[in-house]
């Protein structure tokens, strides 16, 4: 077996009680996947690739520095699989707050208030194109509050593949909604990120026991593109 990204990090002897549960069977794809990119914006990852991430929080306190811009080749490889496939491609993003929709993140964490309107533009190598849909979002999860559940009924979609940020955060809240409406999902483990490797590495463990199989892209795409 190839190493997980939770290996190290995650004891053994706690990965063996989890499979002894039956925790972590492999779920697959349904017939009609769509890809979620969730939050890659300037906001996440910082303006300068080559910039540590304790240097990029001077520039948005919001972001994950060098540790997003990792993931970036993982999520533009599993978006163009995914586009060339005919496959739906979503993009849940965080948008400008006004002061009225601060709500409690924000109080829990002021400096998603702080960031300038430049913060908020996509990311090249993961921007949508015209007619892809954008899913305007101001909570953690990309169902609480906004239209998405709604397209994927219409896109008549079955499974969901997630990338983006962070793992702990939106990915996370995202995967728990959709499983919990029941969606298949997939987490690609090297097209999300976080500001924390543990906390990456945790949930990644996590979500792969309870709720998705997490994946790599090379693994997804290829799946995705033999769906088609």
């Amino acid at each position: 077996m190839r190493k997980r990204p939770w290996d190290g990090i995650v004891p053994a002897e706690e990965q063996e009680l989890y499979r002894l549960a039956g925790f972590g069977t492999p779920v697959g794809f349904g017939k009609r996947p769509a890809l979620l990119v969730i939050d890659v914006q300037y906001r996440t990852v910082g303006s300068d690739p080559a910039k540590p991430i304790r240097e990029a929080v001077r520039e948005y306190a919001t972001s994950c520095g060098e540790l997003g811009w990792r993931a970036v080749p993982g999520i533009a490889r599993t978006i163009d699989a995914f586009r060339r496939s005919s496959f739906p491609v979503l993009f849940p993003h965080i948008a400008p707050k006004a002061a009225y929709d601060r709500g409690q993140f924000a109080d829990k964490v002021p400096g998603v208030m702080a960031v300038p309107p430049e913060g908020y533009k996509f990311v090249p190598e993961a921007a949508p194109r015209e007619g892809e849909v954008l899913i305007p979002k101001y909570q953690a999860s990309a169902f609480s509050g906004t239209t998405l559940l709604s397209h994927l009924v219409r896109l008549g979609v079955d499974s969901i593949v997630f990338t983006g940020c962070t793992t702990s955060g939106c990915v996370r809240a995202s995967v728990v909604d959709a499983a919990s409406l029941n969606f298949k999902c997939v987490v690609v483990e090297d097209a999300v990120y976080d500001r924390s490797q543990v906390s990456h590495a945790v949930n990644l463990f996590d979500m792969a026991s309870k709720y998705a199989d997490v994946m790599t892209a090379e693994e997804t795409a290829r799946l995705v593109e033999a769906l088609a």
